[in-house]
């Protein structure tokens, strides 16, 4: 049953996510300007940091997911936080000691990246312990509107401290809004526990996490659709910069600009996420998230007959708001089907497969890209983003009204 003190505990899971987030994203965007000024590094290095700071999320969701399932899932996001903020405050010790490297870099960023995974996969199993199924949405859009916060101000927070005082301030600041959630995170009330009795074998639970995603009617399409929206979006991705350079004429200033719309898309779509969740029959809010998806394609398509820099900025909007909606609703759908003794290894399962396409559609894109142009890329995202909504709007997610039964 939800804790009484639901909306204290809520409130807090916000800021601590605020807080949380805009860690990451600060550090995100910082060791790689750091990583150019100091160390003169170039496309490559900043790959190998890249995957540095991404191979957590397929190596380790798994294991998070089925520690989440067993261990208390706030004691995990307190612990997966002090480990960022370890890593932080490590990377801090590196500017001001002036012993900065790649591969210490490398080293922290996977440190601080496995804390952003135990961080990821506990958060959504710990809400449905907070809240009432009635105020799941609400939840869950409160939670992704601080996201998309951290995602829209955070890169602009570290360019600005990184030019106005150095690297050091930068971390400095990372490490003290983690070890801000951290404080907020004890605070939380403690979620319910599966008595050690009631345990498994964890392959025998890993099993039954995957074989619920494989086989429930609901949860599949929607793995699917996420599937191949994550190739199409990071074929895109693979493409963009270049492509609004050479075909949009674009400068560095205007790529940059376009871009920051992705953020102002989000914030747009985390208002908007509840209201649809609340007042369109369910399966049409989860299917809004898709079709948008759709219109930002067909924006950017437009750009190539018609080279102006504001169809791309109406595409990143839209992209930023329709996946916004996507997730909450998705994750509403998941925390209410999903039993709670497998949650998190199913929050893991779906974090896994979505972090696996991600390089594919980075690779598909740098060879199609290669042989054909940016605007073969930006065809295929196309054909992607389209595919994704005709799985999802052919699935029997499409006539939910709302919200089903929980699974057995």
């Amino acid at each position: 049953m939800p804790n009484t003190t639901t909306p204290k505990a809520l409130a807090t899971l916000t800021w601590t996510n605020l807080a949380a987030q805009s860690a990451e994203q600060i550090s995100l965007a910082a060791v790689p300007i750091v990583a150019v000024i100091a160390l003169n590094a170039g496309p490559g290095e900043i790959g190998a940091l890249s995957t540095a700071q991404t191979l957590p999320f397929l190596l380790l969701s798994i294991p998070a997911g089925m520690l989440a399932d067993r261990w208390s899932r706030t004691r995990l996001m307190v612990a997966a936080e002090v480990l960022r903020a370890l890593s932080l405050f490590g990377l801090l010790a590196l500017v001001l000691g002036q012993a900065l490297s790649l591969p210490l870099l490398a080293l922290l960023g996977f440190v601080g990246a496995a804390g952003t995974v135990g961080f990821s996969v506990a958060a959504p199993a710990l809400v449905p312990a907070l809240v009432p199924k009635s105020d799941l949405a609400r939840a869950n859009a409160r939670l992704e509107l601080a996201r998309s916060i951290a995602f829209a101000a955070g890169p602009a927070v570290a360019g600005a401290l990184v030019a106005w005082a150095g690297a050091s301030i930068a971390f400095a600041c990372a490490t003290a809004l983690s070890v801000c959630a951290v404080l907020w995170l004890l605070r939380l009330p403690s979620a319910p526990v599966l008595p050690a009795a009631a345990r498994r074998h964890l392959l025998d639970e890993l099993r039954e996490g995957a074989g619920l995603v494989w086989r429930h009617p609901l949860l599949k399409p929607v793995m699917w659709t996420a599937v191949v929206w994550n190739i199409a979006w990071f074929v895109l991705q693979a493409a963009y910069v270049p492509y609004a350079m050479r075909h949009l004429g674009l400068d560095a200033g205007g790529v940059g600009l376009t871009l920051g719309c992705y953020g102002a898309g989000m914030l747009i779509g985390a208002t908007l996420a509840a209201r649809a969740a609340r007042t369109l029959p369910f399966g049409a809010a989860v299917l809004l998230g898709p079709l948008m998806s759709v219109w930002a394609a067909a924006a950017m398509l437009a750009s190539w007959w018609w080279p102006h820099a504001a169809w791309a900025a109406l595409s990143f909007v839209l992209f930023g708001a329709g996946p916004l909606v996507w997730t909450v609703t998705t994750t509403t759908l998941r925390q209410t089907l999903v039993p709670a003794r497998v949650l998190g290894q199913v929050s893991a399962i779906f974090l896994t497969v979505n972090t696996g396409a991600r390089p594919l559609g980075a690779a598909l894109g740098g060879v199609i890209g290669a042989h054909w142009g940016e605007g073969a890329c930006i065809a295929l995202a196309a054909v992607g983003f389209v595919v994704q909504a005709l799985l999802i709007t052919g699935s029997p997610v499409r006539v939910l009204r709302r919200l089903p039964a929980p699974a057995v």
